[in-house]
């Protein structure tokens, strides 16, 4: 989409809104505004970079923080007049030190978070890790791992042990997601799956 496409009309000064969201967890990272300048700079780059309201001036940003917003996809909105902008953050967003500039908690998307360190554990295989130990044994060695804690799972949930439950539960996911990377499986395939079912 070339940035003459979005409606002027409802533009304020001609600046366009942009919501940046994370690629990968999906999390809302903040908002912030484009001219065209801004929004040609963004595409050339593959950097998110606004035009600054108090300044006057094109901003790139992570120019001084190293904490860029690399661009993965870009949509507009239904009616022209907004863009939403999926990005890989290097570093927190928000000036303040956070994730995000939204008071979100901080763990929002987090398993999404924890797929993506799988995934580059699994193609690079760092030494010490457990993962790694897990993608040498196997698909055998990671399915009966599934299997151990699926059922320590359901023996906290019959005992009505809360704590426990979420404990053995987050053992449950992360294998699964290790068995997931391991079968070529991401949560996108999933949530597909499951959208076919609803």
């Amino acid at each position: 989409m070339q940035y003459s496409d979005f409606n002027f009309s409802k533009l304020t000064d001609g600046l366009l809104p942009v919501i940046v969201q994370d690629a990968v967890t999906l999390k809302v990272l903040m908002l912030g505004y484009m001219n065209r300048e801004a929004y040609e700079k963004t595409v050339e780059t593959g950097k998110v970079t606004f035009f600054s309201r108090t300044r006057g001036q094109l901003w790139t940003k992570g120019e001084t923080s190293g904490h860029f917003l690399n661009v993965v996809e870009m949509y507009n909105d239904c009616d022209n007049d907004a863009l939403l902008i999926k990005a890989n953050p290097i570093g927190p967003t928000c000036h303040r030190g956070t994730t995000s500039c939204f008071d979100t908690p901080e763990d929002e998307g987090f398993i999404r978070r924890l797929g993506e360190v799988i995934g580059k554990r699994h193609q690079e295989m760092p030494e010490g890790s457990y993962t790694t130990r897990l993608f040498i044994k196997g698909v055998k060695a990671i399915a009966k791992k599934v299997g151990e804690e699926t059922s320590e799972t359901i023996i906290e949930a019959v005992d009505g042990n809360k704590s426990r439950f979420v404990y053995e539960a987050s053992d449950l996911i992360y294998h699964l997601l290790v068995l997931c990377e391991q079968m070529g499986v991401g949560i996108s395939d999933l949530e597909k799956e499951l959208r076919l079912r609803h």
